[in-house]
């Protein structure tokens, strides 16, 4: 940019000369703010919109349900000053209600709350706000996968990370169904030892994008093989159902149990990846050019594929495995705000839950819609109905697919 500068004010006896100079300085400018970069206009933009889809689906979501009620009963009740200025109530549904006590030295009875602000608070807002976490979470997992392997087609489904939570999922629930309590936590381990054996096949003096991608390919048909493989043993139907839903990815029953367990590592794993935005811009540039400036390319690139995987199992210890978010949205935000890290993960941490949500909704009133029954659908299927034909259109758009 410094370069395009010295040139335009080169020619600063022209005209236009000192507004184009004026303005790439100001550019230049913000750009060294450290936080100049959020100001950009395409990010704010993307940012707004994506906001305005997450409350308007976020209000449908809490206005349906056994209860109903209007959406501006559902508004008022999201609003309700009881638990907004109540610290109380809002530490009760965060930490839940032993924490609180603990936290605030609470002893009493909390104030009671009107029955729309109770059924929206405590039922259904939560589904909302695990929409959010795994929107995101998925979204900034793919965006750092694909900058680690330079290849836009890498998702944690590619790279074997959602095969080996799936097979976990299913062997929990299969053959050891005591432990189904740790489910959460069994599918996010079963993510990482997938990943860790993926790295471990690609690795030949060091790991290249190229091995990666094929050693994901590779596990992720075997994992996938066993999986189908482990349906066969198990006698139960509501087991079978269950393994579906958590293989297909589904929000259905999530509670504040859910928003607790994701929250905190959704927090860690978005930290470290803005954090790690600029050595992501590097890896984009090639490895020569990386070595050149002094990165330790394999270090970097294990510690934030680590970030990606964290990022990716909190996603799927709450939510099960859901399809193409990881794909799909660090495509829409690259062609949205451009290629810097910076501004992706950011776009990311909007676009994901707008998705999300939004394919939330559809999953959650689609069939009651089309068919007038009281059913859900796993939001993995929205989501990959929304994705597939979405995928096609960049690849019909696009001459080279496949390396960023």
């Amino acid at each position: 940019m410094s370069g395009e500068g010295s040139t335009v004010g080169g020619g600063s006896s022209v005209d236009g000369g000192s507004r184009v100079d004026g303005e790439t300085s100001g550019r230049r400018t913000t750009d060294r703010s450290p936080i100049g970069w959020l100001l950009d206009a395409r990010l704010v933009a993307v940012a707004l919109s994506s906001l305005a889809v997450i409350v308007v689906a976020g209000l449908v979501q809490v206005s349906f349900g056994a209860y109903s009620m209007t959406v501006g009963q559902a508004w008022r009740a999201v609003l309700d000053p009881a638990v907004l200025l109540d610290s109380r109530w809002l530490l009760n549904f965060l930490v839940g209600e032993e924490l609180m006590r603990m936290l605030t030295g609470f002893r009493g009875e909390l104030p009671e709350l009107a029955r729309e602000t109770l059924i929206v608070w405590n039922i259904r807002l939560p589904r909302v706000l695990v929409g959010v976490l795994v929107g995101a979470n998925l979204a900034v997992s793919g965006a750092i996968f694909q900058a680690v392997t330079r290849n836009e087609l890498a998702s944690p489904f590619i790279l074997g990370v959602s095969s080996g939570a799936g097979l976990t999922i299913l062997l929990t629930l299969v053959v050891f169904g005591s432990l189904s309590a740790f489910l959460p936590l069994i599918a996010a381990l079963g993510g990482s030892i997938a990943f860790l054996i993926v790295y471990a096949i690609a690795w030949k003096n060091g790991t290249s994008p190229v091995r990666l991608v094929l050693a994901g390919v590779i596990v992720g048909t075997v994992f996938n093989s066993l999986q189908t493989g482990l349906f066969f043993f198990a006698d139960d139907i509501g087991v079978v159902q269950s393994a579906i839903a958590w293989t297909t990815g589904s929000l259905t029953g999530t509670d504040w149990e859910q928003v607790r367990l994701a929250l905190p590592w959704t927090l860690v794993a978005v930290t470290l990846s803005v954090a790690g935005s600029r050595q992501l811009n590097l890896l984009l540039l090639g490895e020569g050019t990386a070595k050149a400036l002094g990165m330790s390319i394999e270090k970097v690139r294990f510690a934030l594929s680590g970030v990606a995987v964290l990022a990716a199992a909190a996603s799927i210890a709450v939510a099960g495995i859901v399809g193409f978010v990881g794909l799909i949205v660090p495509h829409m935000v690259r062609n949205l705000v451009g290629s810097d890290y910076k501004r992706l993960i950011v776009g990311c941490l909007f676009v994901g839950p707008a998705l999300m949500v939004g394919a939330d909704v559809g999953a959650r009133l689609g069939m009651s819609v089309i068919t007038g029954a009281d059913a859900q659908v796993p939001v993995g299927i929205v989501t990959g109905l929304v994705g597939g034909p979405y995928f096609l259109y960049l690849m019909r758009k696009q001459q080279h697919m496949g390396e960023i």
